[in-house]
């Protein structure tokens, strides 16, 4: 029985389509593929992949349907690769339920790595829907038991919120998180009441973790869209 991921590709672009299967099978994943969302989701209930790699402008239907009816059913990581730069078009597609998004053109390296991501939280979520006890990356360490967080082995001090926040982003690391998301979790509020507020709360929180605030190692912005923690 062959284990290795299997992912579902769906591309309207061939010579895109071509280029992401090439990588794909170079690093040994099984792979189907197809250029219509319709036929997407009904490959998707009949082979039950372990990861979705959709364009949003397909043929038939939008790739936003897509994601909507898959999520209907499965909690299967999708990466949305796109050409759409709109940031709400961005942000809708990731309060649908995808789980990442790269804007074309974009690096083959770029994409191997967020579907390493996606697939090893998938495998984690299957065996713990909750956190672990410790979260670690480079040398960001979160003890949850404790609520202790060091970097390089000194304690950083947090406001509730910020830890709360940094939880949160450990939780989905590798994922982006939307300002909507965020803040309906920490504040339990719709978007624009505390998005003033979640500027200053993850501006202070990087000042505390980065060395280079300007140019950070654990914690991105998506630029109009959300945060990202690091997972690799």
């Amino acid at each position: 029985m062959d284990n290795k991921p299997f992912i579902l590709l769906v591309e309207d672009d061939k010579a895109i389509r071509n280029f992401i299967t090439a990588s794909l099978s170079t690093q040994g994943y099984r792979y189907l593929e197809t250029d219509k969302g319709n036929e997407a989701v009904a490959l998707a209930m009949s082979y039950n992949p372990d990861l979705i790699i959709l364009d949003l402008g397909l043929p038939d239907i939008d790739g936003i349907e897509v994601i909507s009816k898959v999520r209907e059913w499965s909690k299967v990581p999708i990466i949305i690769v796109s050409a759409r730069e709109n940031e709400r078009q961005k942000v809708e597609a990731l309060d649908r339920g995808a789980d990442d998004y790269l804007t074309k053109p974009f690096g083959i390296s770029e994409l191997l790595a967020r579907i390493r991501v996606s697939l090893r939280h998938n495998i984690n979520n299957e065996t713990n829907n909750d956190i672990k006890d410790m979260f670690i990356v480079k040398n960001l360490i979160v003890d949850l038991v404790k609520r202790r967080v060091t970097i390089n082995g000194e304690d950083i001090h947090l406001t509730p919120i910020e830890y709360k926040i940094l939880v949160l982003l450990c939780k989905h690391s590798g994922k982006v998180l939307t300002h909507n998301y965020i803040i309906h979790e920490i504040w339990g509020a719709s978007i624009g009441s505390e998005t003033q507020s979640l500027r200053v709360f993850m501006a202070n929180l990087r000042r505390k973790i980065e060395k280079e605030p300007a140019q950070p190692e654990y914690i991105y912005t998506e630029v109009g869209v959300g945060y990202r923690l690091i997972d690799e």
